[in-house]
């Protein structure tokens, strides 16, 4: 080999093949990974998805507005092409991995990364000595590059809503909503902080994304200074007005009773209440007083009201935006809030859907 490059590496072996572990200096990404020459060709053709143009400003925008503490895992790329590594004698494991400049590198994993990451080298060149790790693999033909992509993608776990939203210490409204959910004993001991879907046996009744959800709603893309205040003011006293809540809470009546009777803690109900909150965040209309009357409120899942508006021809309960916005008139009306032209002729609607 005349032209090399030379990476410093770690040789490991996995399934009796050998690999290496190389830091890579972010400006070196262009260099070795083509941009678009698999852009074109047909996806049986190709070892790796369709790059998604959408989310490389995304990425690039988490990097530049996180400059001091962003942080990425390990490329994984194939090298079609010469190479040859060559051992520390003190390490037989540690030495130089030596590259044909004429040799191909392909990604296997992490092709939005990189993408991402020469976006951003445009707009902050000092991020060019700073490096990554990338892990680089034989090539062994077509086949064998698709399957790496495959093996290391499908048995990844996407990570919930909820536990990011647990762990985001950037998503100001993540925050918001862990300090409300802390600071209530009752949401704290019945929210499940990991889970975005609960089982029918669960201890919890309710998600961290649930809530998460449901404050967007109350506070729109405006957070103030007392957002936090408000948004704890509320949901206290939602939770001291549920009756079904409080029963609970007291042992009056048992969790398999709260989910199977009543429909007070399924997650578009928590959506619905989300937009009684949105509009006391707005007016402020004596809202401690008003929220009393969800004590009147029958939240049986049986009960006349909620058919076809939060429990359908099925029996299960409805899940949509309209669902949210039909089972707020009814909160609405009870506590004493006219409904908005949207909201009226979501009434109407609902009639004629029920007549026929």
């Amino acid at each position: 080999m005349d032209y090399v490059y030379r990476f410093p590496v770690v040789r490991g072996v996995q399934a009796g093949s050998e690999y290496y572990i190389a830091m890579v200096p972010l400006k070196m990404l262009s260099k070795l990974f083509s941009t678009d020459e698999e852009e074109y060709i047909p996806p049986e053709y190709r070892a790796q998805r369709k790059l998604n143009e959408s989310r490389i400003p995304i990425i690039s925008k988490y990097i530049l507005d996180n400059r001091e503490n962003y942080v990425f895992s390990a490329l994984a790329a194939s090298i079609d092409g010469k190479f040859e590594f060559k051992n520390n004698k003190a390490d037989d494991d540690t030495g130089i991995l030596e590259v044909s400049m004429d040799a191909h590198f392909l990604i296997n994993d992490g092709q939005h990364r990189k993408s991402a990451i020469i976006a951003a080298l445009k707009e902050d060149k000092s991020l060019e000595n700073e490096t990554i790790s990338i892990v680089f693999y034989a090539d062994k033909g077509l086949r064998r590059s698709q399957q790496i992509f495959t093996d290391l993608n499908k048995n990844a776990v996407k990570t919930s809503n909820s536990i990011s939203e647990l762990y985001d210490s950037r998503d100001e409204m993540a925050v918001i909503t862990r300090n409300v959910i802390w600071n209530n004993d009752f949401l704290n001991t019945y929210t499940d902080k990991e889970k975005d879907i609960l089982g029918k046996y669960s201890s919890s009744l309710f998600t961290l994304n649930t809530f998460y959800t449901a404050n967007k709603t109350i506070v729109g893309r405006t957070i103030k200074k007392d957002t936090e205040k408000f948004l704890l003011n509320y949901w206290n006293n939602v939770v001291e007005h549920m009756v079904q809540w409080q029963e609970l809470q007291h042992r009056e009546i048992t969790k398999v009773d709260l989910r199977e009777s009543y429909i007070a803690t399924q997650s578009i109900v928590i959506q619905a209440l989300g937009r009684i909150g949105n509009y006391y965040f707005s007016h402020q209309d004596n809202m401690e007083e008003r929220l009393r009357n969800l004590e009147k409120i029958n939240w049986s899942r049986s009960a006349k009201q909620w058919y076809m508006r939060a429990v359908g021809k099925n029996g299960r309960i409805i899940t949509s935006k309209r669902a949210a916005l039909l089972i707020s008139n009814v909160i609405k009306k009870e506590l004493g809030i006219a409904l908005s032209a949207e909201e009226i002729n979501a009434e109407e609607a609902l009639k004629k859907t029920i007549k026929d």
